[in-house]
């Protein structure tokens, strides 16, 4: 039985790990008349410039039914990843796409997971959702341990600037005002309802890490994997590693950068970090 990975492109990620195939459904960032479409042909450096500068209305628009649908093509079972629907309508349509090609393909199955976080956590349920089907597992029981997986991962962010979040209606226009004001960064989590929820106003970089370990201990971080993702800032990444290091030495972490998804939200100097919690 022919299985498949598919994820919008809110996870940082073009291809999976191992063996299983995977397949990255780009979501779109509009700036204007500009376009920039998150598959591996765009230059996220470039688009980071580009919007730094931007003054007019921007935005992101989901994968199409169609786009879903020509993911879900060539397997029997497909195991599907949407960026949280309290931020996108991508679920939505995954969810039409499903409905659509089960009907027309009697016998093949689509699962589809709202994430209600987006990056890095992101990823965490697909390396685990890889990791399960590798070994063989029936589909149906791997996706209940992904789903079981879920309750035991979080995400946390530090933002310099939430102009992109609040203009599209994510955050607070209040909250984001304060970010960026002499050097303060707002540190928060995705909550369990798929929302941003801002929680410490830290002024510089390094409380800012700090709030966010802070919260990782409170949300039952104890020594499990994580995944770090930033938008231009490797040296926080890096110090972020560091701290949970100091304290975990055998903790599995990854750095990697956003695409263009989470770079648009999060913006220059952004830090999204999904772990596990215990």
């Amino acid at each position: 039985m022919v299985c498949k990975i598919v994820s919008d492109s809110a996870v940082n990620m073009r291809a999976a790990k191992g063996d299983t195939e995977f397949v990255s459904v780009p979501l779109t960032i509009r700036a204007g008349e500009k376009e920039f479409v998150d598959d591996v042909s765009l230059d996220v450096q470039e688009m980071v410039n580009y919007m730094s500068n931007f003054k007019g209305k921007s935005g992101t628009a989901c994968p199409s039914v169609e786009a879903w649908l020509q993911a879900f093509e060539g397997a029997e079972r497909i195991l599907c990843f949407t960026i949280t629907s309290g931020l996108s309508g991508s679920y939505n349509s995954a969810k039409a796409a499903k409905e659509d090609f089960e009907e027309k393909n009697p016998g093949k199955k689509v699962y589809i997971v709202d994430t209600l976080s987006a990056g890095p956590e992101m990823e965490l349920l697909i390396d685990k959702a890889e990791e399960l089907l590798s070994q063989g597992m029936d589909f149906d029981k791997v996706c209940e341990m992904v789903m079981q997986y879920k309750e035991k991962t979080g995400l946390m962010f530090s933002l310099e600037s939430l102009t992109n979040l609040a203009n599209n209606g994510r955050v607070s226009p209040v909250v984001a005002k304060i970010a960026g004001v002499l050097g303060i960064r707002v540190v928060g989590r995705a909550s369990d309802k798929g929302q941003l929820d801002p929680m410490d106003k830290s002024r510089g970089e390094k409380k800012a890490l700090a709030a966010i370990w802070q919260r990782m201990k409170e949300l039952n971080y104890a020594g499990g994997r994580v995944k770090i993702d930033h938008c231009n800032n490797p040296l926080a990444a890096e110090q972020m590693k560091k701290i949970i290091l100091e304290k975990y030495p055998a903790a599995k972490i990854a750095i990697g950068i956003t695409y263009g998804l989470c770079s648009f939200y999060a913006e220059n100097g952004g830090l999204l970090v999904g772990f596990e919690k215990a």
